[in-house]
Formats: C-alpha cells, structure tokens, sequence
C-alpha cells in the first residue's frame, strides 16, 4: 500500500494514501440512500401502484366525461377543467407515494438497520437529508413523466367530443408540472413524518389524516371558519399549484406552493431536531 510524508509539528509522520477513501461524504451518503431505495421491494410495488392510478383513473374520468358530455348542463361544462380531468389520479396517489415516503424511513426503524446507517453516518443529518432528495428526485422525475402519459392519453379521450386542451395551451405545463412537484413534495412530508414517528402504522395515519381526513373535518365547521382555514390546509395548500382554473377564494398557485412547501419544511425540521437528540 502505497503512502505519504505529512509533517507536523512533531516531525513527519507517515499516511496512508488510501486513509481517505472510506471518509464519508454526502455524496456517498446518496448513494448508499439511492441503493436502498431501489432494494426495497415496496418501493417498486407502491410506485407502479402510483403511476397506474394517475394513469388510469385519469382515463376512467375523462372516459366518464365524454360519456356525460351531452347531458351535462352549461354550468357544468363551463367548470370542466381537461387538464384536471385527465390527472385526477392524483388524488389516490399522493396516498401512495406518501405510504412509501413513510416507509423509506420507519422500515429502517422497524428492522433495526438504523443502527448501521447512524454508525456509518454519525453526524446523522446528512442521512435526512439524502433521504429526502433522492425520494424527492426519484417520485418527482417518475411523476413528470407519468403526468405526460396521463394527459396526453386523458386528452385523447376528450378529444372525441372537442373538448381537449394541448400542452402548449396556457396553464397546462403549470398543471402538470404541478402534480409532479405536488407529490414529490408530499412525499418529502411523508418522511419527515416517519421521521418524527419513526412507526409504519403511526406515520401512514398520520399522513392519511393529514391529506384526507383534515380536510373533511374543517368542511364539518361554520361556513366562516372553513373559508378562512380551508385554503391554509397542507393538501389545499399544495394542490393549488395542479388546478387549471384557480377555486374563488384559494391561494395563487405560487403561494399555495409555498405554504405546502414551508409545512414540509417545518416537520424536516422537527425531524432533523429529534433525530440529533434521540437514540437510534
């Protein structure tokens, strides 16, 4: 093994050429996240699940409206979003990638491999970190191109009664980069979620209540209370970005985004928080 001559104030002092090569980086901190992420049999199984749902029940709807689109009153043909129509998997989907965005983190927990990665990694921080680009990077490239099939396969539909949009028409990139960003974003909640609850089953419930069942619980409210909390809910917040025709009274696309994105945020922070003060 070949080495080196670094002198110190004590004299020279000989080094291994080959003492930095087991140095950990965050790049190789990606790395070994990205080779556990393609390892995992859910992975596979929960995203195909996600891009058969935003496929098909995108189709399912759009094959829908074509069918009621004679009998459909003015009204409700001049609410008719096709962009929307054809990507309205969107709404099951987050459940998925937000279920295995859970799982990236809780199954280390649940199998006890976590003790591994924090000695291999024991500043701790970067493994957040790396988790949380690569889910992120992984669901959002997977989703874009996901999206693309979806709409152009829902628009084709809607074509046979004219009612189809192009991608070129203004709004529609937004929309559906939008549903992209969404879940990649919704996934990145979900592990800071699992993160914090470090338990499957409690941080599935947790994202579930959260995407679903908050919601259905302010519409329980006085009319008042629910337009003025509606908006700010995480789900709202972020789908505000993948509406064509923006809802009266919701946020912009740009800020709803941005709340989505701040709430992600504060539950990486109270993730990155516990995960430095507890044991592994």
């Amino acid at each position: 093994m070949s080495a080196g001559i670094v002198t110190t104030g004590a004299g020279p002092r000989f080094v291994s050429r080959a003492a930095g090569r087991g140095r950990v980086t965050f790049v190789r901190v990606l790395n070994a996240e990205w080779i556990k992420l393609r390892s995992l049999r859910s992975t596979f199984w929960v995203l195909v699940t996600a891009v058969f749902l935003v496929i098909a029940l995108g189709l399912l709807v759009c094959v829908g409206t074509v069918d009621r689109w004679p009998n459909m009153s003015a009204a409700e043909k001049a609410r008719l979003s096709p962009p929307n129509a054809s990507l309205a998997g969107l709404y099951l989907a987050q459940q998925a990638i937000g279920v295995l965005g859970v799982l990236v983190v809780s199954g280390e927990y649940a199998t006890g491999s976590i003790r591994a990665t924090m000695a291999a990694v024991p500043h701790r921080l970067p493994v957040l970190w790396a988790k949380t680009v690569v889910f992120g990077t992984v669901t959002f490239v997977l989703m874009l191109g996901t999206c693309l099939v979806a709409f152009l396969s829902g628009q084709a539909v809607l074509a046979k009664e004219h009612i189809d949009v192009s991608l070129g028409d203004p709004g529609v990139p937004r929309v559906v980069v939008g549903v992209a960003v969404y879940l990649a974003v919704t996934g990145i909640l979900a592990i800071g979620i699992g993160a914090i609850v470090r338990n499957a089953a409690g941080g599935i419930a947790i994202v579930f209540g959260l995407l679903l069942v908050l919601p259905e619980v302010v519409r329980a409210l006085p009319s008042d209370w629910q337009d003025r909390i509606t908006k700010y809910l995480p789900s709202e917040a972020g789908q505000a970005l993948t509406r064509w025709h923006p809802e009266e009274g919701a946020l912009s696309p740009g800020a709803g985004i941005t709340v989505f994105v701040l709430y992600t945020a504060a539950t990486l922070a109270v993730a990155a928080v516990l995960l430095r003060r507890r044991d592994a």
